[in-house]
């Protein structure tokens, strides 16, 4: 590591590996700080899906689109009051830059399949990456080592370095010896969906038990704006809390063979029109059941939570309390019941375990074969609790639970309506489950250079933020949408940075790229 670079990037996920490698394109000399022992951040272990317009695949499809378009559906997927609180022009701005950023990553061998719809965008414009989002990571990371980069992984950024007169100019790292930027520091440290101190600060204490999907996502770069006067935005938002199974503790085939090999990806993605589409289908299965949350309708329906001594413990039908409820629970685990009358609902259309929308359906019988190690079938409740290493007796739960169905007293947790006691000789348990954020969507106040504005909305010189450190006061909910904007952001920045060795101080506007 060389005392100077002319540009330094904090975090090494989609985001940041895009600005390092857009910078480096440029000329740039770049150094990307990552925390953890591997790049990856939280792009790393997502699907990889990408939502943009006028697309080249959606030209090739035959899609009509338009940036308005996007712009509207965008808006349609956020409740009213978290849609109302989102920066218009800058959401706009950034999917008027999806195509190209699409274009640039297919330009280094990246393969999308899609687009696919989402509703309610009115056009398919989800695309998603061959064969999941570890693909950005090592095609990335392949071609910022190409351009003579450098990743130092296992190295924590813990303060920015201001000259005489506050213009952000380096970074103290854990390694003792500072790193000076010559034209700017990109924090690009993904989300804060486990920073525990930081939700309770911003949403309330209540939440603060409740744990991110990313472990890792502890909001360093968030903490490292606001040190230096960032005005931060949205930082209430959450997406989430929502229940998740917890993940395979090993991943599947090409999940652990895809980090090291961009080629993998684009040998798989080459392959991708001669695949049967049932092999395609049974691929996204395995996705769905890996990643997608159970439906809340579960629930409504007459499922039941139970904890790992076998007891019930809330009103499974009330969110977010039934996810506040759980992350008090031994474990912060959860386990859901379903009695033969669900086990047989929920095995065919339209009542589904999870879904990707208009994508794959998952039903009791696509987890009980692909995801032995939450699901489990038998006879008796007794018996698949037991299975799954539960331990205590659900008997007097379900007891309970149908004296208040039969009307012979109200339930102990508040819950209303239920018609159906839970009877029968088949029984399903599917668990552990824990509640969990996905991403949260608060981040630094930025201008449409990427530039970290203070309190009064004036840059703060040689500071910027991308990804989840840069919203900006977006709402992007739907998906496609956060990966997107990670990306674009990443290229778009360091175009910026690419330039000021060009163009003085101001450097050329990412404005200039636009017209489409």
């Amino acid at each position: 590591m060389k005392p100077e670079y002319d540009v330094l990037i904090v975090g090494a996920g989609g985001s940041g590996l895009a600005a390092a490698v857009s910078a480096a394109e440029l000329g740039c000399s770049v150094l990307v700080l990552e925390k953890c022992p591997e790049a990856g951040g939280t792009t790393g272990i997502a699907v990889g899906s990408f939502t943009g317009n006028l697309t080249a695949l959606q030209r090739v499809a035959g899609i009509a689109d338009s940036t308005t378009d996007h712009e509207e559906d965008a808006g349609r997927f956020a409740p009213a009051e978290i849609e109302s609180r989102n920066n218009a022009a800058l959401r706009r701005f950034f999917l008027g830059h999806t195509a190209d950023t699409l274009d640039w990553l297919m330009g280094m061998g990246l393969v999308f399949h899609g687009p696919n719809p989402e509703p309610p965008n009115r056009v398919p414009r989800m695309h998603n990456v061959v064969p999941n989002a570890k693909a950005y990571i090592a095609t990335l990371s392949a071609r910022l080592a190409g351009l003579g980069g450098e990743l130092r992984c296992g190295v924590t950024a813990n303060d920015l370095i201001r000259d005489d007169v506050g213009r952000v100019v380096g970074l103290r790292t854990d390694l003792g010896e500072p790193v000076h930027a010559r034209r700017g520091v990109v924090l690009a440290g993904g989300d804060y969906a486990n920073a525990h101190d930081l939700i309770a600060r911003h949403k309330g204490d209540r939440f603060g038990r409740i744990d991110g999907i990313n472990s890792f996502a502890t909001g360093e770069g968030h903490r490292l704006a606001e040190a230096a006067g960032a005005k931060m935005l949205n930082m209430d938002v959450t997406y989430g809390p929502e229940l998740r199974f917890v993940p395979p503790r090993r991943g599947d085939f090409f999940s652990r063979l895809l980090p090291g090999s961009g080629l993998l990806s684009r040998l798989l993605g080459f392959a991708m029109p001669c695949v049967p589409q049932f092999v395609t289908n049974a691929y996204v299965k395995r996705l769905l059941v890996t990643w997608q949350h159970p439906e809340n309708a579960l629930f409504d329906d007459g499922a039941i939570l139970l904890n790992r001594e076998g007891e019930r413990f809330c009103n499974e039908t009330v969110w977010p309390d039934r996810e506040i409820a759980i992350a008090s629970q031994s474990g912060k685990e959860a386990f859901l019941l379903l009695d033969q009358r669900l086990c047989e609902r929920y095995s065919r259309w339209p009542h589904f375990i999870s879904t990707a929308p208009k994508i794959a359906y998952a039903y009791v019988e696509d987890y009980l074969r692909l995801r032995k190690d939450i699901a489990f079938a038998g006879d008796s409740p007794a018996e698949i609790c037991q299975a799954a290493g539960m331990s205590g007796d659900p008997g007097g739960a379900i007891f309970a639970f149908n004296e208040y169905v039969e009307g012979r007293r109200p339930d102990p947790h508040g819950r209303k309506g239920d018609q159906h006691a839970l009877v029968g000789t088949r029984w399903v348990l599917f668990g552990p489950a824990k509640a969990c954020f996905t991403t949260t969507e608060g981040g630094a106040a930025i201008d449409e250079d990427l530039r970290v504005l203070d309190g009064d909305g004036v840059p703060i010189p040689g500071l910027y933020a991308v990804g989840q450190n840069g919203l900006g006061g977006q709402i992007l909910w739907g998906h496609g949408l956060h990966i997107a904007w990670a990306l674009t952001s990443g290229r778009l920045v360091g175009r910026v940075l690419g330039a000021l060795g060009q163009a003085g101080e101001s450097g050329v506007s990412s404005h200039d790229e636009r017209g489409r």
